[in-house]
C-alpha cells in the first residue's frame, strides 16, 4: 500500500504512463443533471464509447424519459445491449426515474445545483436506486454540478488495488474514492477516470492480466511479480538456459 507521503508522486507517474497510451481527456457535454445521472448509469462498468451508444438508443428509442419509466426491463435492456450487466443497469434506470417521479412528479433535478455539492450528495445518496452506485453519484458530483469527484468503478478498483493505491477489497468505495481526491486536481480528474477505464477493461482484465504490455508495468507490484514469474529460468552463471 503507498503511503501518503508518496502517494502523489505516484499517482503523477501513472497518469503520466497511461496518458502516453491512451491520451483520452473527454470533453464536457452540457446535459441535464437527471440525464448526467442516466449516463452514469450506462458507464459504470465499462467505457465512454460504450456508454454513448446505449444512452443514445435510450434517447432515440423511447419518446422522454416518462416513457423510460413505464417500459419493461426487456425494452430497457435491448436498448442497453452492449453494456456489461444490463440486466441490473435496467432494472436500476427504471427504480430511479420512478423514485424521482414519485418525488416531484417530473424529472427535473436542476436544483440540486443550488443546494452545494455535500448537499446534493446527502440528496442523491437517499435514492435506493443509488444505494450501492457510488460511482453515478460521483459522476453527477463531477460532470452534472462542477465538483471534484472521482467516480469509482469495480473495474477501476481492481486496477487501483493491483497497483497499491486502494486496499484490495475496500470497507468504503467513498472512502476509497475520498482518499485519491486528496492527492488527485480536480483539472485531471475526468481524464484519469477514463483512461483507468480503458486500462481496466483492455488489459488490467480480471482474470489472466496482460501485464506485459500494460503502460504500468514497472510501477505496479502485481505487474512486476507476473512478468517475473514469466521470465525464463537462468541458470547457475546467471545465463539465461537454452531451449
Amino acid at each position: 500500500m503507498a503511503t501518503t507521503t508518496n502517494k502523489q508522486q505516484f499517482l503523477n507517474q501513472v497518469f503520466t504512463q497511461l496518458k502516453k497510451k491512451y491520451d483520452r481527456t473527454p470533453e464536457p457535454v452540457a446535459r441535464p443533471v437527471l440525464e448526467h445521472l442516466i449516463y452514469a448509469i450506462c458507464r459504470e462498468g465499462t467505457t465512454s464509447e460504450q456508454a454513448d451508444i446505449a444512452f443514445r438508443k435510450l434517447k432515440e428509442g423511447f419518446f422522454d424519459w416518462n416513457e423510460v419509466r413505464v417500459s419493461s426491463e426487456t425494452e430497457i435492456e435491448e436498448a442497453m445491449a452492449n453494456l456489461p450487466n444490463r440486466s441490473e443497469k435496467a432494472l436500476q434506470l427504471i427504480k430511479i426515474l420512478q423514485e424521482i417521479f414519485e418525488l416531484t412528479f417530473s424529472f427535473d433535478m436542476e436544483d440540486l445545483d443550488k443546494k452545494g455539492l455535500k448537499v446534493a450528495s446527502k440528496q442523491l445518496s437517499r435514492y435506493q436506486a443509488l444505494k450501492d452506485s457510488d460511482f453515478v453519484i460521483a459522476w453527477v458530483i463531477q460532470h452534472g454540478l462542477g465538483g471534484h469527484a472521482i467516480p469509482l468503478d469495480r473495474p477501476a478498483l481492481r486496477v487501483l488495488s493491483r497497483l497499491g493505491l486502494v486496499e484490495a477489497e475496500p470497507e468504503s468505495i467513498e472512502a476509497a474514492r475520498s482518499s485519491l481526491e486528496n492527492v488527485i486536481p480536480k483539472t485531471r480528474g475526468a481524464a484519469f477516470t477514463e483512461m483507468l477505464s480503458h486500462l481496466a477493461l483492455e488489459i488490467c482484465v480480471e482474470t489472466a492480466p496482460q501485464c506485459g504490455s500494460c503502460p504500468l508495468k514497472s510501477d505496479c507490484p502485481t505487474g512486476r511479480a507476473q512478468v517475473e514469474t514469466q521470465m525464463p529460468p537462468a541458470n547457475k552463471s546467471g545465463r539465461l538456459k537454452s531451449r
